[in-house]
């Protein structure tokens, strides 16, 4: 595999394409027949996507892989990737998709699509105020101490704040050296619009060497401690759902010490239910809700009295309270974690996640 191709299969390998969620659809514009592609058009946007500032999102990366093999190969021919493969399915799906489409039509759409990128990530609109424009992601994991707090904050509101694998590796990190610093309570947030929205679906395609099987266990362990690292935290544990909430973020709601929310955060439960904030505060998920035009003050504020109440009260209160459930609560969690694990293997899982990255791929 050559050239941009190549490329792109050697970062999604190594684990850089990223949740293809809340990516938007590039339009791939049209050219009139006049301002036909040439060879030499398209090799320079070949380049130039070498030196994209940003990254454009897993949607778009598949739009490029797709008309790059087309515009180079023609239509595809090549037989499609068994289920497990969820890589090279879905990078198949979107080559598949464009159908008969000419070489040339897709050169002209692959060079139309590089130069909107490359407008883009040149410079953002002027008119825009600053409020509207994106939070700069770097770490996907931020934490801040002060005023008696510890907050860890989740930091990919492009992608709604869905956990990676490394992620939960870093909050577990977070939580243990958080559980020794000298905070008297810990926050977890999200950046953005979004507290949590749940796992990121690429971590099902990052196969090791040991392929699902191997994937499945290392998971297992992974929610595993990330779960137990929440049960036994020592210190007060706060969960400000700053917005929406899915999956895991929800679940583990129960194991916070207190949980504040906006009122038009929506938690999605079994059978895909939305769950609005009131309505999880009146069933005890949710401890208080607060309207969205003054949650950060009020709850900040409510969160700065109490970091000064006895920090060792507040440790021994809940070290009281926590230790009557503890044991049941692992027990518990070993459980869950195993039959996860084999639900990951299962051929409805499998047939869920190839759908949604078949969906995200289609242009």
């Amino acid at each position: 595999m050559a050239g941009v191709a190549g490329r792109l299969a050697r970062r999604w390998c190594s684990g850089l394409l990223r949740s293809p969620t809340q990516v938007p659809a590039l339009g791939l514009h049209a050219r009139s027949p006049a301002m036909r592609t040439s060879q030499k058009d398209f090799n320079s946007a070949v380049n130039q996507v070498k030196l994209l500032k940003e990254d454009p999102g897993t949607e778009v990366k598949l739009k490029l892989y797709a008309l790059y093999k087309q515009a180079t190969e023609g239509p595809c021919n090549v037989p499609k990737p068994g289920m497990l493969d969820f890589i090279n399915k879905t990078k198949w799906d979107a080559w598949n998709a464009l159908g008969s489409l000419s070489k040339e039509a897709a050169r002209q759409k692959y060079v139309d699509l590089v130069s909107s990128l490359s407008a883009s990530s040149e410079s953002p609109s002027p008119e825009a105020p600053a409020a509207d424009r994106k939070q700069p992601e770097g770490d996907s994991l931020v934490v801040t101490s002060g005023d008696g707090i510890t907050t860890i904050r989740l930091n990919r509101p492009s992608k709604k704040n869905a956990l990676t694998t490394q992620m939960y590796r870093d909050i577990i990190a977070a939580l243990q050296a958080a559980s020794k610093d000298e905070s008297v309570i810990t926050v977890l947030t999200g950046t953005g619009d979004y507290y949590c929205s749940g796992n990121d679906l690429t971590n099902f395609t990052h196969l090791p060497a040991g392929g699902p099987e191997e994937m499945a266990r290392s998971a297992e362990v992974l929610l595993r401690d990330f779960v137990d690292c929440v049960i036994d935290f020592p210190k007060p544990l706060v969960a400000v759902v700053n917005g929406p909430a899915v999956g895991i973020s929800v679940t583990i709601l129960g194991l916070f010490d207190a949980v504040y929310a906006t009122d038009r955060a929506a938690e999605m439960l079994l059978f895909g239910k939305k769950l609005t904030a009131q309505e999880a505060c009146a069933q005890g998920l949710v401890t208080e809700v607060f309207p969205d035009g003054t949650f950060q003050k009020e709850v900040w504020a409510r969160l700065k009295a109490y970091s000064k109440l006895p920090p060792n009260a507040m440790r021994i209160s809940k070290q009281i309270i926590r230790n009557r459930e503890k044991e049941k609560l692992h027990a518990v969690n070993a459980e869950e974690s195993s039959v996860l694990r084999e639900r990951w293997l299962s051929d409805e899982c499998v047939n869920a996640i190839a759908s949604f990255l078949s969906r995200k791929a289609k242009l």
